[in-house]
């Protein structure tokens, strides 16, 4: 099946949620009632995140220190503070935005072939490599920071654009894999020692790639609006704020609130709505022919590049005619690249199927093993079974499958989840935060992976 072109099956804010809402057919009484209900909850009766603290990132943190930092509190996202605003009483001066896992990996993706073609050549600065572009990259995506994990995600993230056809002539090297062929200790050393590289800071990458804006709300804020923000607007995750405390108060998000959500069965509005099936609703609202897929046999550098390319964080690993599911990648799974690239010498070879039996076979306590079958559903399948599944499981997409083949028709995320249970109101964010718009029209249309 032909691809989409690069994001042109990714909807705006706008359209995205007035789709939905033209889909689903519950009673716009009860869709009433519930969008009410959700603007009458304050933000403070949320639960806060473990351990009631907020992990906050400095923007003058380096790459290196910002992994570990993340990795140590095994978390995906966190807000990064203006070194140069500490004492600024406005939080949209304070905080530069929100670094997350899967936009970095993204960043590496991206700029790594310059890495490699800086090598080539001997250093950073013969290469011409301006300031900040391809700082740290060795262990950006893994929490690991040996030599072997660094000449691992680099050779990697090379093959990824070695399969997308771009070349890296600049007088130095004829094409990147000439360039990947000096990877090694040699970059290791160059990380270390050589600038622009060993100096690349949080705030340099947030200020150039701009996927999460840091937009907070207040603790007497409603759930509504957190709800719009996680779904019509595609935020992953809403920083909750208090005007006279100096740090964050609270974290939401998405999965977080598909699990509160989960939390409400028993109670007769909930067990209603979800004991009705997932077409009820419109589901999925992605249709057949928009399902970005990667066949078995295709080469796992060509899975992550579509996923950048399409702005998506993860792919259905399909066989035959049928599009029979056998497995799934995510943007998150490069890391296994990465961490034993000792594994994937041959990774410009290395086909999805085999790089699949390989993290089953050496990982095997890997939570999602990509050797079991993903999270599936059927057409037909409940709305609260879907939501039960994504909250269990902590995943953030579940696949539409049908009949014996289990042929792939159909994807529901956390966003679409969300978006189920509300509707914006006429001129809801009018008087909400100012240029809380201008933000999310900016944030939306860079290239962070969202949720397919």
């Amino acid at each position: 099946m032909a691809q989409p072109e690069k994001n042109s099956k990714i909807l705006s804010c706008d359209a995205y949620f007035e789709a939905v809402q033209s889909k689903k057919r519950l009673p716009l009484s009860l869709q009433e009632s519930l969008t009410a209900a959700f603007a009458q909850i304050p933000v403070s009766s949320f639960p806060e995140v473990p351990g009631g603290k907020v992990i906050e990132i400095q923007g003058d943190t380096s790459i290196l220190d910002a992994v570990r930092i993340l990795s140590e509190h095994n978390i995906m996202s966190a807000p990064v503070r203006n070194p140069e605003a500490e004492t600024s009483s406005d939080w949209r001066g304070k905080y530069l935005g929100i670094i997350d896992y899967a936009a970095i990996i993204l960043w590496v993706i991206e700029n790594a072939e310059l890495a490699a073609v800086a090598l080539s050549a001997g250093s950073a600065t013969a290469a011409g490599v301006g300031t900040g572009v391809v700082g740290a990259l060795g262990a950006v995506a893994v929490g690991a920071t040996g030599p072997a994990a660094v000449a691992g995600l680099t050779a990697a993230a090379v093959g990824a654009a070695v399969a997308g056809g771009m070349a890296a002539d600049r007088s130095v090297a004829k094409d990147a894999p000439s360039a990947a062929g000096h990877l090694g200790k040699d970059f290791y050393k160059v990380l270390l020692e050589e600038e622009p590289f060993k100096s690349t800071t949080v705030q340099s990458i947030i200020q150039s790639y701009r996927w999460a804006p840091f937009l907070p709300v207040l603790l007497d804020s409603s759930m509504l609006t957190v709800l719009l923000l996680l779904s019509k607007y595609r935020l992953r995750n809403v920083p909750v704020v208090e005007p006279d405390k100096p740090y964050i108060k609270n974290f939401i998000t998405q999965t977080a609130i598909v699990r509160g959500l989960k939390q409400c069965s028993g109670r007769d509005w909930f067990d209603c709505i979800t004991a009705l099936p997932l077409s009820y609703f419109g589901l999925p609202f992605m249709s057949y022919d928009e399902v970005i897929t990667i066949k078995s046999d295709d080469l796992i550098l060509e899975a992550f590049k579509r996923m950048k390319d399409n702005g998506i964080g993860a792919l259905p690993v399909v066989e035959g005619p049928e599009r029979k599911l056998v497995g799934s990648v995510s943007i998150h799974h490069v890391r296994f690249l990465l961490l034993r690239p000792d594994l994937f010498s041959d990774f410009r070879q290395l086909t999805v199927m085999d790089f699949m039996k390989t993290i089953g076979s050496v990982f095997p306590g890997f939570e999602n093993s990509m050797v079991e079958p993903p999270l599936t559903c059927g057409p037909d399948d409940s709305f609260g079974s879907v939501i039960d599944n994504l909250a269990s499981k902590s995943v953030h997409r579940i696949y539409v499958v049908e009949g014996d083949d289990r042929e792939v028709v159909g994807v529901v995320t956390l966003r679409d989840v969300i978006s189920c249970f509300i509707y914006e109101p006429p001129n809801y964010f009018d008087n909400y935060m100012g240029i809380a718009k201008e933000m999310l029209e900016t944030a939306t249309t860079a290239t962070a992976p969202t949720a397919q």
